[in-house]
């Protein structure tokens, strides 16, 4: 009886999974994660996704167990585990989603070194990096011709869902660790809730109630009309194609942002150390400033919501992304690395590529053909948040502030803007 392999890595669900669907069309199937400890000892251990993290295991453990099968769970390096596993098993094959950033090759090289028949399948991205590429280079480095010719890009089907995953007898699954076991800190309060049911649930109810004004409101920051679903992309727990397939164009477009860093980080991997487009920038080292912005106390209320937000709830409005990405390269003229840090340490969707391509095209040194373009934080609060919502909703400091007054609080009377206990401006905003 042959067995195979399934590695879950950035796909964490059964619904349209390629890997999975072929994985199950031989007898006996493994469904492993590894949790590699090249990656929990990094930069990439931020607590926030480790929780979101767990709850997306716990999740695709209990689908799996519906099929009849099991989430087998190990720790170490993945080449290692599965190797041992494949030993254990009798395996001859293994299959996996095909991730092209450099921490993905370098595995897949490795899982390929052990004598398996290895099969990388598409579902991380809509459209494969590498799959679209200019007749001028390897990669687009202008996103408006890559958005032409990935909407215009033919879509695979979308893959069955296993109705049956029969597992190899005695194999002991393995329990899924306890958070403390695997990063230390403490998660955001409002985090939300991972796994491919939350996911699900979350694009159907936003599909149903949201996305049809989706192009009119998805920069408005107080609707809070976006979908949220960028964590469940991240970890795979909801099919981009499906999502590709169901939104209006905005959101499409939204996803061929993703899909475009991911093939400019896959032509380029040092994007998240390295400026793509170096342009000689002499950037500003005060790190009272840099502290100001992290902790969201930069006396400019439209940022400071934006990065009270995140501590909050592990999420970013993406407006409010831009303009808090602004501030500090902009600014403050303070280095996008820091930002992309600080920004890794909290955000639940913080996706290499993405995160770092988005970074470096508001800093000027990526992809944006305009690349001295600055986003003046007053202009885009009073543009965004004509009332002041947003800002009242996570500066708790400015909540009896009226109307749009709020964004201004240094224009107060002395005596009112003395007993808000906020912080001026550190620089001129205006």
């Amino acid at each position: 009886m042959s067995t195979s392999i399934m590695l879950f890595t950035r796909d964490l669900r059964v619904r349209d999974n390629p890997a999975l669907a072929a994985a199950c069309r031989v007898e006996r199937v493994v469904p492993l994660f590894v949790f590699d400890d090249a990656l929990l000892g990094g930069p990439f251990a931020a607590p926030n996704r480790v929780r979101f993290l767990l709850d997306s295991l716990a999740d695709l453990r209990a689908s799996l167990q519906e099929m009849g099968g099991d989430l087998v769970v190990r720790r170490g390096d993945p080449v290692t585990e599965v190797a041992r596993l494949a030993e254990r098993t009798h395996a001859a094959a293994l299959f996996l989603a095909d991730e092209r950033s450099a921490y993905g090759a370098r595995r897949l090289d490795g899982l390929r070194g052990l004598g398996l028949e290895v099969s990388a399948h598409p579902g991380i991205t809509v459209v494969p990096p590498g799959d679209l590429t200019p007749a001028s280079g390897d990669h687009y480095r202008v996103f408006t011709p890559y958005w032409r010719a990935w909407d215009a890009a033919r879509r695979r089907p979308v893959a069955k869902t296993p109705r049956k995953i029969a597992l190899p007898s005695g194999l002991r699954p393995g329990p899924l660790p306890d958070m403390a076991d695997l990063v230390p800190g403490t998660p955001s309060p409002d985090l939300a809730e991972g796994g491919e049911r939350a996911g699900r649930r979350r694009m159907e109810t936003w599909l149903r109630e949201a996305a049809a004004d989706y192009d009119r409101v998805h920069d408005d920051l107080a609707a809070d009309r976006t979908s949220r679903l960028s964590p469940y992309l991240k970890f795979g727990c909801v099919s981009p194609l499906e999502a590709a397939k169901a939104g209006p164009e905005g959101f499409r477009r939204q996803l061929a942002w993703r899909d475009f860093h991911h093939q400019v980080a896959a032509a380029f991997p040092a994007l998240p150390r390295a400026d793509y487009r170096p342009r000689g920038r002499r950037w500003n080292r005060d790190e009272d400033a840099l502290a100001a912005w992290c902790e969201g106390m930069t006396g400019v209320p439209i940022v400071d919501a934006g990065m009270r937000q995140l501590h909050a709830e592990g999420f970013m409005h993406n407006r409010a992304r831009l303009i808090t990405a602004s501030f500090l390269t902009r600014n403050l003229d303070i280095d996008w690395r820091h930002g992309l840090r600080h920004f890794n340490d909290w955000l639940l969707d913080g996706d290499v590529a993405d995160n770092a391509g988005n970074w470096q095209w508001v800093a000027g040194t990526g992809n944006n053909t305009r690349p001295s373009q600055v986003m003046k934080p007053l202009r885009q609060a009073f543009r965004f948040d004509r009332g002041g919502d947003y800002v009242r909703r996570y500066v708790p400091e400015l909540a009896e502030i009226e109307d749009s007054r709020v964004h201004r609080p240094w224009s107060l009377p002395a005596d009112r803007r003395h007993a808000l206990g906020y912080p001026p401006p550190i620089v001129d905003p205006e």
